[in-house]
């Protein structure tokens, strides 16, 4: 069946995605489409596999990425920051289009440029300029790389760039027309985070790369300590929960009326749990109100069960000044279980971050989040029509998460090692090396 496969018993889908066996094309897969604006153009591809990045006499051209500011604490400010870094560091020419955390004037970061969002709150009305200023030294335009959902970018401007490619999420299916609609575009090259959009785009008729996101395992490790207003003290202590105590984790972003995290479906599977094991907590590391548009958690949690006493979120304050990573990997480091069977994943940077840490993980079985699993548990779910993107979303089963924190629980408390090794699969420099190269020399390839 070409689409969503229902498994037998249990009513689960598991949506068409490239499992870890399954081995999927990176930067040297042959084009199905031909399209001489991206890497099916014959000349591009060899001078790429000759190793040519620039004609004779003619200079290299420049990048200008097209993300949050790399200072911002968001998933897209945080690759925007690994990417940019090792690509200066590779030698390349980078500015930064910011779309969000800076506005009204230019400025440098780590030696890079980093332009102002324009006037539209996407930076529609500026990005082509600022590819053509960019690379004016140069004689041509910058590549300019997108890190964003690419449903945002309209207008003409975007006709008259030679070269976009874009890093793209993927998190329903089928793929959402406008995004399938913008990466078909003669004049851009789309980039799959994950293997299940890498597949999703290209059952749509369109070839991608892939390039995964990717975290700083430096930074990301088993971390006993957190550094407080008086001193460094242990994690537990921080979060103000007993040390003897089985504690569940989530680390989602609590915004949007659309309950894409599955807070719902989580808090009445934990909420059971709980009230059967009086020495399980629960900790959420998010904004518990509805300040940023999101859902008032605390509310929820009162009506699914969850024991108010053994819940904890991090200091309102804190957090939204920006807790530091290191901060976050003693947390992950804290918890037994992470859980976020999410609605749909684009990627799913957390859940690598906390096996960093030698934590487990419990996911959906949907979308990219079976792909990330070096140890842990998935859950089944069930299709949900989204009538916003018109394609599936897919909501998890209670029951079914209530059995993998019971697993989770049986197992005990202890560092996974498996979950460790798995997670170095995807260090920075590791993707970089693997993934980033190769596809820059097709990107930039005369």
């Amino acid at each position: 069946m070409d689409g969503p496969a229902f498994a037998q018993g249990g009513g689960a889908i598991h949506t068409p995605c490239a499992h870890k066996e399954k081995q999927v094309a990176h930067a040297t897969k042959e084009k199905r489409t031909g399209n001489p604006a991206r890497s099916g153009n014959p000349s591009r591809r060899a001078a790429a596999r000759e190793g040519a990045t620039t004609a004779p006499g003619v200079a290299a051209r420049r990048i200008l990425w097209a993300s949050n500011a790399p200072w911002t604490p968001t998933g897209y400010g945080e690759q925007t920051q690994q990417v940019t870094r090792r690509l200066a560091k590779a030698g390349h020419e980078v500015a930064i289009a910011s779309n969000y955390g800076l506005e009204g004037s230019i400025m440098e970061w780590e030696g890079l440029p980093v332009y102002p969002r324009g006037l539209d709150v996407y930076s529609n009305d500026v990005i082509p300029a600022y590819a053509m200023d960019f690379g004016r030294p140069t004689g041509q335009q910058a590549l300019v790389i997108t890190l964003f959902d690419c449903w945002v970018f309209k207008g003409g401007g975007w006709d008259v760039l030679e070269r976009v490619a874009s890093w793209v999420p993927v998190d329903h299916f089928p793929a959402p027309k406008p995004v399938i609609e913008w990466l078909a575009r003669p004049n851009v090259t789309p980039i799959a985070m994950s293997k299940f959009g890498h597949d999703a785009i290209e059952r749509a008729g369109v070839q991608a790369l892939y390039v995964p996101h990717a975290i700083d395992t430096q930074v990301f490790k088993p971390t006993e300590l957190i550094e407080g207003s008086d001193g460094k003290v242990p994690a537990r202590q921080w979060m103000g929960i007993p040390e003897d105590a089985f504690v569940i984790g989530m680390v989602s972003a609590n915004k949007g009326t659309v309950d894409r995290k599955s807070f719902a479906e989580s808090f009445l599977a934990a909420g059971m749990v709980m009230q059967e094991n009086p020495d399980v907590w629960l900790y959420l590391h998010t904004e518990p109100t509805a300040a940023m548009t999101g859902i008032d958690l605390r509310a929820l949690l009162a009506a699914t069960g969850v024991p108010e006493d053994r819940v904890k979120f991090p200091d309102n304050y804190a957090y939204r000044m920006g807790i530091p990573k290191e901060a976050l990997a003693a947390i992950y480091t804290a918890m037994d279980v992470f859980l976020q069977p999410s609605r749909g994943e684009g990627f799913g940077i957390p859940a690598i971050e906390a096996q960093a840490c030698g934590t487990p993980v419990i996911v959906s079985n949907a979308t990219a989040q079976p792909e990330l699993v070096g140890d842990g548990w998935l859950c089944e779910v069930q299709p949900q029509w989204d009538v916003a993107q018109g394609c599936w979303f897919f909501t998890p089963s209670v029951p079914s998460i209530v059995d993998n924190l019971k697993a989770a629980i049986a197992r005990g408390r202890g560092r996974s090692q498996k979950a460790i090794d798995f997670a170095r699969d995807y260090d920075a420099d590791r993707v970089f090396d693997k993934y980033w190269r190769p596809a820059l020399d097709i990107l930039l390839a005369p």
